[in-house]
């Protein structure tokens, strides 16, 4: 028998618990709030893993305009202008409410907000925590003040599997706890899960992390965006650790520059050099890495034996893989890092279904573009989390659904779509290598089994890329390398990807032209 959880009813529910979910919640309150999160409240999310900051226009020097113009360049034709320039205008306002909630961001000795540099940022613009610990200080206070607001329940250790839809509206969840299947009854959902960079072998990201918020609404009918564009951050740790341990790129903002193994620094005469736009740098090693040879960031000129004061957390990682970063080369790679693409919408993170909303990762706002600007994603988390719960905040609940018996859909198991996605859906891609992907994974997702929720998110990606005949931002064809004159964003729901997938696998040939 399903268990009601009937004390919870008609509740506003927030299914995960990083910046964007935290901030959806506390700026809800004193309204009733349930968070749902399959692990501990604020772990196994990539906002505590955020080294660099958040990116924000308030240096003398600088202005919203400025960083429009800087993240439309980035974005490589694809970011929504307008809704750009809706979110990096409240960037101030979006480190005040931080501030509130209990974030205190590194200052200089006047009291000023201290700001670094990141690349193909034109100005001095990311606030950042305790150095290159932003993600988790400003994690962790949010969970201070959550876990003050008596408005707000948590449901630790409980995951959502569905979400339970009535007449084209979100009427509950469907959720595995401890105890078996669980149902909870409520008209408002806030996605807030993450993104999808466990579905690949090199990423910085929680490797339990498939996307699941794309999968539950792609499953639910909404309406998709853009999924073929993720985003590899160009400098992982080349290490054995998993995930991989990420270097900001705040370190080539302090500096520091890339080699290769004779030496070279292959970048000098890139525009912007170490500083270019991530899809940019990231082409460029892998491309060092694809002839055989090796990449290092070096350091040791530009901060030296500053680097253990202004990067304390990159030191330890880097001694935990016995490099001493002030002298030594750090050996680095490219690895997955974010999704530009996800479930679409709106600046108050409204999705195309009654009663759903999406903020974080997992949404797909329009203004990443194809490429993301740095520290822009920890910016739109808590500028859409705020507009979100103000949105939500003013919709009445609506009828929830009554159902106490529901079929619990197996644990997910992303070890079979992993290795397709990792070789066939990585940097470079091409028509061949799609359409492989295209058809293996289709098979996992129509076999109803414990990989068919990540194959769909993966089956999402390798869609979207066969129809993008171009190279753009974060996507980069080796059959199609040229950039179209019209930049063109893309939408679709699962359903018209499942054809698409099904004509592709059954006439290959036809979209190899």
């Amino acid at each position: 028998m399903t268990e009601v959880l009937g004390h919870l009813t008609g509740r506003i529910a927030i299914v995960g618990s990083g910046l964007a979910g935290l901030v959806t919640a506390l700026t809800l309150a004193p309204q009733p709030v349930v968070i749902v999160t399959r692990a501990g409240l604020g772990a196994e999310t990539s906002s505590a893993w955020a080294q660099g900051g958040i990116a924000a226009s308030v240096g003398a020097d600088d202005s919203a305009d400025l960083h429009l113009a800087d993240t439309l360049a980035a974005g490589d034709g694809l970011c929504d202008p307008a809704v750009s320039a809706s979110i990096l205008s409240e960037a101030p306002h979006a480190i005040a409410m931080l501030e509130k909630f209990g974030v205190r961001f590194d200052r200089a000795a006047d009291g000023v907000l201290a700001l670094g540099l990141e690349a193909a940022h034109s100005r001095r613009r990311i606030v950042h925590v305790e150095g290159d610990g932003s993600g988790a200080a400003i994690v962790r206070a949010l969970l201070e003040a959550v876990l003050k607001t008596p408005s707000i329940t948590v449901l630790s250790g409980v995951e959502v599997r569905r979400i339970i839809m009535d007449g084209g509206a979100v009427s509950g969840l469907l959720c595995a706890t401890a105890t078996g299947a669980a149902i909870l009854p409520t008209s408002r959902v806030a996605l807030a899960t993450g993104g999808l960079g466990g579905l690949y072998h090199a990423t910085t990201n929680p490797t339990g992390n498939y996307g699941q918020g794309i999968m539950l609404a792609a499953r639910a009918g909404a309406e998709l965006t853009d999924m073929e564009f993720v985003q590899f951050h160009p400098t992982a740790l080349d290490s054995k650790r998993t995930p991989l341990a990420l270097i900001s790129e705040a370190v080539r903002g302090e500096g520091a520059i890339l080699v290769n193994e004779k030496g070279d620094r292959f970048l000098a005469r890139e525009p912007g050099a170490e500083l270019a736009a991530r899809d940019v740098v990231a082409r460029a090693i892998s491309a060092e890495i694809a002839r055989g040879g090796r990449v290092f960031l070096d350091a040791s000129k530009a901060l030296g034996n500053r680097f253990a004061s202004r990067f304390p957390m990159i030191d330890a990682l880097c001694r935990e893989a016995g490099i001493d970063a002030s002298k030594d080369l750090i050996p680095v790679r490219p690895a997955v890092h974010y999704h530009m693409g996800g479930v679409a919408t709106d600046v108050r993170g409204r999705t195309s279904l009654n009663g759903l909303w999406v903020v974080g990762e997992a949404a797909s706002t329009g203004l990443h573009g194809a490429n993301r600007l740095a520290s822009n994603s920890l910016l739109e988390a808590a500028v859409v989390g705020m507009r979100a719960a103000q949105n939500i905040g003013d919709v009445p609940a609506g009828p929830c659904t009554k159902g106490s018996d529901a079929e619990l859909p197996p644990d997910a198991d992303i070890s079979a779509a992993r290795p397709i996605v990792s070789c066939h859906l990585g940097v470079l891609r091409n028509a061949g290598a799609v359409q492989g992907a295209i058809a293996d994974l289709l098979s996992l997702v129509e076999g109803n089994g414990p990989s068919s929720d990540p194959a769909i998110v993966a089956l999402l990606i390798a869609v979207f890329t066969s129809l993008r005949k171009e190279s753009r931002g974060a996507l980069a064809r080796t059959d199609f390398p040229l950039k179209l004159a019209y930049a063109e964003r893309r939408t679709m729901q699962l359903a018209e990807a499942l054809d698409i997938a099904r004509s592709t696998a059954s006439h290959p040939l036809a979209w190899s032209a």
